[in-house]
């Protein structure tokens, strides 16, 4: 076998390459490491802490025991390092800055330093690794005055580390700082936090984030829009650390551009513009274009139930940008925060407030429902129908009336006139004319409140004869007369005639235009589903309704037979109000109802369960069954 040689000039030149790209790749540093704060000046967003710091080095009243804690990515560990590194600092500024320069300083930049050490607790954290440290702190630095020990995620150390560590940390040797950091300081025994100078750190806020990624996006010759950046810091959610990471990815997708539809798309989020277009949709009620806008969100992969938490949170800032004072309490982009007040002067509060309360509504209930889709439509539906008039003509999208302007005015009357006949009169004498006059105008067109007008006549009569006879006799005064029930002007059939009256007096606003063809089972689904819709006050006469079995008699004449005087006329009452809901629910305009009593042979009588049962042993087959089984009726 013959052996080729490599040395051409067409494989020197591939080698070549591969080890370009090869050097290429071994000198990249993603953007967190790159741009890692080395002093007090470039850490972002905790001013208060570095000042902090920075005066205890320049005083030199330095703590045994500092504790570090806040959310991930917000420079725990980094003010640590830089603390550390001034601390040990031969010739520090005068603004308590490490001079960079020192043997300490050169020693730590280069990872070589014998005076600061760093122990990362999630993985060493027994006994064992305490007593390690422990030992370590009896010799004093060589270079330096210090010996500074950094344990990262403290709280993850066990029970019996803690415990091994706690006299260490109450009383350390002069030449040793504990500085710790955690991201959960609750998980910390208390007896740790009361040995430490606690430093809580903030989360960043979208403003200085954005200002951080410019700063890095100049360094690194990238362009950008600051809609994208804004994008990039609303996800990092706090966490500079997490900015850094998806500014890298979304600069590597779109290759040194950063577009805010190319952060959207690699990031796969929703396009806040949606949020704002079904706000705008749902204050004109158009409710077909929001299902649209839905269907096509949903084809794009999104869930639903982020969509709803997304819209939320949208309209919390819309809720916020109404008010000036609360305008900057939006983590947005200086341009997204007009957009929020723009939008906010066109939505009325009542319609944010109901949205938020039907969209938390949807939120609790999503995980439990089993057709999460339909859900969130009908949550969206609602949304849109919040500043749609109750009595609108168009109500296509809308759900049902739900009879609650169909007996709004009945119930508004019934309440008002109960008021005024429960009210006693003022003139208990012999002017009893006036009362009952009054009464009769007070009748409302119900049975109850015809009651109550009777017992109201009656307290009266018994008024004005108790106070007759309590009056003494004398010769100069006629002896009242008897007080008659005809007097006061009130009949059974006066009320009648006027609550009839009432009745054909009453607006009916129905859909003349349409005239479609419904059966017999559809009308009796439709009173069903009226009664089901009834409101909670009139519970009792819904159940009755139910036993009334409607007929067409001729089309569109439907009828409607009861058995019994009294529910007939509690029907004749709301009869107008039940035939436009009839009218729409079956969409022929020209539906006309005719009440009347049922005859005696048309009243069957209900059989008992002993009549029922002696009908069924009739037959050959269920006798025989219940001889076999040997049944008996209980």
């Amino acid at each position: 076998m013959q052996l080729q040689r490599t040395d051409s000039p067409q494989a020197s030149c591939v080698a070549t390459n591969q080890q370009l790209t090869i050097s290429n790749m071994e000198e990249y540093i993603v953007s967190a490491r790159k741009y890692r704060p080395m002093s007090f000046d470039s850490v972002v967003g905790q001013t208060a802490l570095t000042t902090t710091l920075r005066n205890a080095v320049k005083s030199g009243k330095l703590a045994h025991a500092y504790l570090f804690c806040g959310p991930r990515g917000v420079g725990k560990t980094t003010c640590a390092r830089i603390f550390a590194k001034a601390i040990n600092c031969l010739h520090p500024t005068a603004d308590g800055e490490a001079c960079g320069e020192c043997e300490s300083c050169r020693a730590f930049s280069e990872q070589r330093s014998y005076n600061i050490f760093e122990l990362d607790a999630a993985s060493n954290n027994s006994v064992e690794n305490i007593k390690q440290i422990m030992e370590q702190t009896r010799i004093p630095p060589q270079v330096g005055r210090y010996k500074v020990f950094i344990i990262d995620e403290v709280h993850m150390l066990s029970t019996a580390a803690f415990n091994a560590f706690l006299k260490t940390l109450e009383e350390p040797p002069a030449h040793v700082i504990f500085i710790l950091a955690t991201t959960e300081k609750h998980k910390i025994l208390p007896t740790i936090l009361s040995r430490c100078q606690i430093y809580d750190f903030e989360r960043m806020t979208v403003e200085n984030t954005i200002a951080h990624l410019k700063h890095v996006a100049e360094k690194e010759g990238i362009t950008y829009e600051e809609e994208a950046l804004s994008m990039i810091a609303e996800k990092a959610d706090g966490g500079m650390r997490d900015a850094l990471s998806i500014f890298d990815q979304a600069a590597s997708f779109c290759q040194g551009n950063i577009t805010y539809q190319k952060v959207i798309e690699d990031l796969n989020e929703l396009d806040a513009d949606n949020y704002f277009r079904i706000v705008d949709l749902a204050m004109e009620n158009k409710v077909s274009d929001i299902m649209l806008l839905l269907n096509s969100i949903i084809e794009k992969g999104f869930d639903g139930g982020n969509l709803i938490n997304g819209l939320a949170s949208h309209v919390r800032n819309v809720l916020m940008a109404k008010d000036a004072a609360t305008l900057t309490l939006l983590e947005v982009s200086q341009q997204q925060r007009e957009k929020y007040a723009e939008q906010a002067k066109r939505c009325p509060t009542r319609f944010l407030y109901t949205a938020l309360k039907l969209m938390n509504q949807c939120d609790l209930s999503y995980r439990q429902s089993s057709n999460k889709r339909l859900l969130v439509e009908l949550t969206l539906i609602q949304v849109a129908q919040i500043t749609q008039p109750e009595d609108a003509a168009d109500g296509a999208g809308r759900s049902p009336k739900r009879l609650k302007s169909l007996f709004i005015h009945l119930t508004t009357a019934r309440n008002t006139a109960a008021q005024q006949v429960a009210a006693p009169g003022k003139n208990l004498g012999y002017g009893t004319h006036n009362t009952g006059a009054a009464a009769l105008s007070a009748v409302p067109n119900d049975t109850q409140a015809l009651s109550q007008a009777m017992t109201a006549a009656a307290n009266t009569i018994t008024s004005a004869a108790s106070l007759a006879s309590a009056q003494p006799q004398t010769s100069n005064k006629p002896k009242p007369k008897a007080i008659k029930l005809s007097g006061l002007g009130i009949t059974f059939q006066s009320l009648q005639r006027k609550q009839e009256a009432a009745v054909k007096q009453e607006a009916e606003i129905t859909n003349k235009e349409e005239n479609e063809e419904f059966t017999q089972e559809l009308l009796e689904l439709q009173w069903l589903s009226m009664c089901n819709r009834m409101p909670q006050k009139m519970i009792a006469l819904a159940s009755r309704m139910k036993n009334v079995k409607p007929q067409i008699s001729n089309f569109p004449e439907i009828e409607i037979v009861v058995d019994n005087q009294i529910l007939l006329d509690q029907i004749n009452e709301i009869k107008g109000r039940i035939r436009v809901t009839l009218a729409k629910a079956l969409h022929n305009g020209s539906v006309n109802l005719t009440l009347r009593l049922a005859e005696a042979e048309e009243i069957s009588r209900k059989l008992t369960k002993k009549e029922v049962f002696d009908e069924l042993m009739k037959q050959k087959e269920v006798r025989a069954f219940v001889e076999s089984m040997g049944l008996e009726l209980t």
